[in-house]
């Protein structure tokens, strides 16, 4: 044990966190849905939104010109097409199926068109700028005070640790060369609950802070794992956000340079109303077929909504969650989240806390702001359909819970237009379902609406389809049409490839959609009718999806719709033709899941100049060297074998700091349970390594018994012969 206490003094030298300086982050309770609604009714007053700045900014009154226009552009056109299917539709015998179909239709018209215009907006955002935007050419180019101290933190949760420490590694060097480090202290906030990796990261950690030779990266553990991420982040402020006046909160999979981290600083202190800077993360890291398409799209296509949205949105914008700089004193005074009051899935703690943090930060008076010209600022795409739906569950039941805050006093109407944005991307999914189901209905009982009772075209509802598919593909258009007009093709693979990888991915958008469309609509359901919600990150490392795998998810799906498609032939075969575009794709699901999940299919696709992003032609810096220590030899180590390890267990009683647990009932328990493990009597469960690892003196005591046990007494007559 005289090694181990070596080992010990050595890793304790360096704390893995600094003195706790306590600060409160008390969670007001929400007002409620019902009471929310009934407030202005009954003559209560809503709060108003405090003004730091006192009076109206020259931006505010741009914002409120252009969200009249963002939607009186939406009513027109949602009026215009709603009319004309009025019109053009036959007179069905069951008008209450036409009637609940047209609303539907006016419904989800309006949903297309407001993301077809907000991606217009940012394509001419693109082109010509816009002087009302928070750009990264707004930061002063003074030096920074050392009062501008910022934490940098990764709250992490069961994670690929060699994936996580790789890019935070790249993350802190780049930080290193950027002169300015001395303002950073970087804290892993560590929710696993598995013995092994929470090993592992911590290896990882003291691994990290030799090769970096610092002592301000800091490692915590949380005993107590209560609202998951917020509730981690939460933790944080409690215990050190009175040292730092603004906190970088990262994703596992997030990697920034450190020239981007510096600039969000500066914005901090050149902007002293702004709450929340959220850069616009660019994503990259996977080579399979799904990721790379996602990763192409988000480039060509997405950034137009980004930067359309924050065209609109300006001082008011929402907040992702991660790769984003906060002013910690009104995010403790103002963000903390109380728990949604009711019985149900959609009450309880809060799941999806980025929206909702942006609409406190904003209600007390500091303004959100997109900086999309921010560059250095990376995360990763699920690496399959699988992987995206997984976590698409989580933000499903999350953003229908958020909608019940959605009439809380004194929240802005953008935020609250936010909420309604949220639960609608998914609302809309059996929405369109829905929709699918009553045209094959109406279809049926009235007759084929393509043609007139003279066998002539419908024009009208020729033109409706002709308008909403090309409201769904203009801004894929207007996409590509943006990296030409500004010559950046080359990034791309050159102007014919950008071509041909702009089809490509509409064709693999198309396949997707319906499987999105029914996995949405079971989400939707479970989560109002209470399905049980299994929190788990998705993969950092892509793995091929097995055939048996996919079949598991999508066959039952696919045998519903033969099903449907046989009743349809023998009753009404022109029905079909209605539910093709959806039937097709999920009769393909499993096959298309395992193919688009495969790497080297994506790797062939990168090799003929497809679906390319600007850093695989030109790969920054901070991204070679994520890369480079991803490749790093690494392992978990075995539990318990790890207990061999002396200066990993060092390193383990270190972390914790002196706790006095080997006294009274659980001191007994402890020595109880290292007996029986000694003599091999009774296996210890995952939740007791757990509870060894939070115990140093009890670890020392097991490592002891383990590699020293016990041996059995011999009796006299064993002696005498």
């Amino acid at each position: 044990m005289s090694n181990t206490r070596e080992h010990a003094r050595s890793a304790a030298a360096v704390p893995s966190m600094p003195a706790i300086v306590r600060g409160a982050m008390v969670a007001q309770p929400w007002r409620g849905l019902t009471r929310g609604l009934a407030d202005p009714v009954i003559g209560r007053g809503p709060r108003h939104i405090a003004d730091t700045a006192g009076g109206r900014a020259p931006w505010e009154r741009a914002a409120r010109w252009r969200r009249r226009a963002l939607m009186a552009l939406i009513v027109l056109a949602t009026v215009v097409a709603t009319t004309v299917l009025s019109y053009a539709q036959p007179t069905y015998q069951y008008p209450v199926l036409q009637q609940v179909q047209i609303g539907l239709f006016a419904l989800l018209f309006a949903w297309v068109a407001a993301g077809c215009i907000t991606a217009v907006m940012g394509f001419v955002v693109l082109l010509r700028g816009d002087k009302h935007m928070l750009s990264k050419n707004t930061a002063s180019n003074r030096p920074l005070d050392d009062s501008a101290r910022t934490a940098l933190i990764m709250p992490i949760c069961n994670e690929d640790v060699n994936t996580v420490f790789a890019g935070l590694r790249a993350t802190c060097e780049s930080l290193a060369s950027s002169g300015a480090a001395r303002l950073f202290d970087v804290y892993i906030l560590s929710d696993s609950s598995d013995p092994a990796l929470r090993a592992a990261e911590l290896a990882a950690w003291s691994e990290l802070r030799r090769s970096l030779g610092s002592d301000r990266i800091f490692y915590r553990w949380r005993q107590r794992r209560t609202k998951r991420k917020a509730g981690n982040v939460a933790d944080f402020c409690r215990r050190w956000g009175r040292n730092y006046r603004y906190m970088v909160v990262l994703d596992a999979d997030s990697v920034m340079s450190g020239d981007s981290l510096v600039t969000l600083v500066r914005l901090m202190e050149t902007h002293p109303t702004a709450g929340i800077l959220q850069t616009a993360p660019q994503a990259c890291g996977h080579n399979t077929l799904h990721a790379r398409a996602q990763q192409f799209a988000s480039r060509v296509a997405g950034r137009l909504f980004t930067v359309g949205m924050q065209y609109w949105q300006l001082g008011e914008a929402h907040y992702w969650g991660h790769n984003a700089i906060i002013r910690v004193e009104p995010f403790m005074k103002h963000c903390a989240l109380a728990p949604i009051p009711g019985k149900g899935r959609l009450s309880g703690e809060i799941l999806s806390h980025d929206f909702v943090e942006a609409a406190l930060m904003r209600r007390a008076g500091y303004h959100v702001w997109l900086v999309p010209d921010l560059v250095g600022s990376f995360e990763q795409q699920p690496p399959h359909i699988l992987a995206e739906l997984q976590r698409d569950r989580r933000w499903c039941q999350g953003n229908l819970q958020n909608a019940r805050l959605i009439a809380e006093p004194g929240f802005h109407a953008v935020h609250r237009g936010m909420l309604l944005t949220g639960a609608m991307a998914y609302l809309s999914a059996p929405l369109w379902l829905l929709y699918v189901i009553l045209g094959a209905l109406l279809w049926w009982v009235g007759g084929n609406v393509f043609f007139t009772p003279e066998d002539d075209f419908t024009l009208g509802i020729l033109g409706l389809w002709a308008g909403t598919l090309i409201m769904l593909v203009l801004p894929r258009v207007l996409g590509v049409l943006a990296v030409l007009l500004k010559g950046e093709q080359r990034f791309y693979g050159g102007g014919a490839n950008l071509a041909r990888s702009a089809f490509l991915e509409i064709g693999l958008s198309a396949l997707q959609a319906p499987l999105r469309m029914v996995a949405h609509t079971l989400f939707v359901v479970g989560a109002l009718i209470g399905w049980k919600l299994e929190w788990k990150s998705p993969p950092r490392e892509a793995s091929d999806v097995s055939w048996r795998e996919a079949a598991q998810r999508f066959a039952p799906i696919g045998l519903a719709v033969l099903a449907i498609a046989a009743v349809l032939a023998l009753i009404h075969p022109p029905a079909l033709v209605w539910m093709s575009p959806v039937g097709l794709p999920l009769l393909l699901a499993v096959p298309f899941t395992v193919l688009t999940s495969r790497s080297g299919l994506g790797e062939r696709v990168r090799s003929a100049n497809l679906l390319l992003i600007p850093e695989e032609t030109w790969r920054p810096s901070v991204l070679r060297r994520a890369r480079d220590h991803a490749q790093l030899p690494s392992r978990v180590p075995a539990w318990p074998a790890l207990l061999g390890d002396s200066r990993l267990c060092a390193l383990v009683c270190a972390a914790m700091g002196p706790r006095r647990t080997s006294r009274g009932l659980r001191g007994h328990m402890r020595r109880e349970q290292i007996k029986r493990l000694a003599l091999g009597d009774a296996p210890l469960t995952l939740a007791d390594w757990m509870r060894f690892l939070s115990e140093p003196s009890s670890l020392q005591q097991l490592r002891a018994a383990t590699l020293f046990p016990p041996q059995p007494q011999l009796s006299p007559a064993s002696i005498g012969a």
